[in-house]
């Protein structure tokens, strides 16, 4: 039975390993030419130098990377808070609430879906220019909370389905109110939905681009995307062992939320595709 499973386990390895190959591959390289020094970033070679950590020392200051990785873990964060704040109510209502045009707002949550912000920002650039809030940080914020609270009521709302109503009316018999039942038991059993749309969502802000290109005009509000875009446009000598240094160090905060909430994405994906 073990040399049947390991030879099944082989066999299994054999053939994810395109994929696996595929998906490291840009990754290794990255950080082999983030390792190399500058002078030989183009040359094939594939083992770093004793000094080539040092790039990541220098690329810190170079590229006033410190300041773009506040920026966007200050508006990942509050992004994500500000859409689930208002996600959870919504989903809520739409799982709970029987109410005229509610399975419309469903689709019209799911329609919204299929708009780029591309077709927007020229329309959100002139309200922002009229509010007087370009090269705010915090509207870059607010916007990136806005874009994503149709995809977080969504994916909340095929969660909190799956949750039976019969505890909260055993709750409710018990003398908790709605409000009560809502903090004390259904939220808790909703925790690995909410994990999932926050990651989602995280990534969402953390990575977008065309927004905040377009909102963003000083180098101190530039997030890391930004800032990274910075290194090679418009330039006439581009560094590319800090560009790669760069590039790789902003992967590394969505790295360890992956790999710190996995088993809340794996149980929320789950559970969420079954009703």
């Amino acid at each position: 039975m073990n040399a049947s499973k390991f030879r099944r386990s082989v066999v299994c390895w054999l053939v994810l390993s395109p994929v696996v190959v595929a998906a490291i591959f840009p990754f290794a390289v990255m950080l082999i030419t983030a390792l190399k020094p500058n002078t030989e970033v183009l040359t094939p070679t594939w083992w770093p130098s004793r000094t080539a950590w040092e790039n990541f020392q220098t690329m810190w200051v170079a590229t006033n990377f410190g300041n773009a990785l506040r920026n966007s873990l200050y508006v990942s964060v509050l992004a994500t808070l500000g859409s689930l704040i208002v996600s959870i109510p919504a989903a809520y209502a739409l799982t709970r609430f029987d109410f005229r045009g509610r399975e419309f707002y469903r689709q019209f949550l799911l329609v919204t879906q299929m708009l780029s912000p591309i077709v927007l920002v020229v329309g959100l650039f002139r309200l922002m220019v009229a509010l007087g809030l370009i090269d705010s940080i915090n509207a870059v914020t607010v916007v990136y909370a806005a874009f994503n609270i149709a995809f977080s009521v969504w994916m909340l709302q095929s969660y909190f389905a799956t949750i039976p109503l019969d505890l909260e009316e055993a709750a409710w018999m018990e003398g908790a109110g709605r409000t009560k039942t809502l903090v004390k038991v259904f939220l808790p059993l909703a925790v690995p939905a909410m994990v999932v749309t926050a990651i989602f969502t995280f990534i969402n802000a953390w990575n977008e681009f065309v927004i905040a290109l377009t909102l963003l005009r000083s180098q101190d509000s530039y997030t890391l995307p930004i800032q990274i875009f910075s290194l090679v446009s418009g330039r006439y000598t581009v560094e590319w062992h800090h560009v790669m240094a760069a590039t790789f160090a902003a992967t590394i905060p969505v790295a360890i939320a992956f790999a710190w909430l996995q088993r809340y994405l794996v149980r929320g994906l789950a559970l969420g595709a079954v009703k």
